[in-house]
């Protein structure tokens, strides 16, 4: 268990790490430089979602290109997120957190912003599994050096919340490489991580997160200019993570 764990557990320690060091210099920073440094690691989020969102370029089922799949997805996503009330729910969640860790600030923005940073992508997935069913945690280790940077630059703006999303880093990426390795002899026996890399329901997942990032950049960005509620309710995109494999797998048997 502690194997399958290993990359958790270096991905949770990294974003403690960077969130520390993230408090200790943001007092000590001017506020333009810290504004600068998270509009820094916008742009850098903001590349990131458009190089996993090119993915849907290389899909095509049939006369349905990818890009409308991923719009569909996300169109889908959107609506359910709102119905199921995520992005409130994620607020308040937040909120709890900071009540029980006596946070104060933006503690809330800053738990909601990281959770969202750290643990949406192809990477939480591939690499929880990865981990989980062969005990190699490469993939996680190269996610616990671009979390450490990205938790230091966000915890230098928002606080103390960053600190807790390693919470939900330890929850989410810890609960796919637990379930791995409980299905490593049955349901997922033989599967070989790499290759989902390239399968269309994980492309699909790739090109949606993508999207996700996407917004959650651009708030980063509204965050840095401090331009107030033109922000993207990125929680409410989340089913989309889900939906769009979904569709893709649907499509894919219409047009083997």
């Amino acid at each position: 268990m502690l194997t399958a764990l290993s990359g958790t557990l270096a991905n949770v320690a990294a974003v403690l790490l960077g969130g520390l060091a993230g408090l200790l210099l943001g007092g000590r920073l001017p506020e333009q430089v810290q504004r600068t440094l998270l509009q820094a690691l916008a742009l850098v989020t903001l590349f990131i979602g458009m190089d996993m969102a090119w993915a849907l370029r290389e899909l095509a089922f049939g006369p349905v290109p990818g890009v409308v799949v991923g719009l569909v997805a996300m169109v889908l996503g959107a609506v359910a997120g709102e119905l199921l009330g995520i992005e409130d729910a994620l607020g308040r969640m937040g909120e709890r957190v900071q009540r029980r860790l006596r946070g104060g600030g933006r503690f809330t923005e800053g738990f909601v912003a990281a959770t969202l940073l750290f643990c949406v992508g192809p990477m939480t997935i591939i690499g929880g599994l990865q981990n989980g069913l062969t005990g190699d945690p490469t993939t996680y280790l190269l996610k616990a050096g671009l979390d450490l940077v990205a938790a230091t630059a966000l915890a230098g703006v928002y606080g103390s919340g960053v600190l807790a999303s390693a919470l939900s880093v330890l929850v989410i990426q810890g609960g796919i490489a637990l379930g791995a390795l409980a299905l490593a002899g049955g349901l997922l026996s033989g599967l070989d991580p790499a290759s989902l890399r390239t399968h269309p329901a994980m492309l699909t997942l790739t090109g949606t997160g993508g999207l996700v990032l996407l917004g959650i950049g651009w708030n980063l960005m509204l965050g840095g200019l401090d331009l107030g509620e033109r922000r993207v309710r990125v929680g409410s995109f989340l089913p989309a993570l889900l939906l769009g494999p979904l569709l893709a797998w649907a499509l894919g048997l219409l047009w083997k």
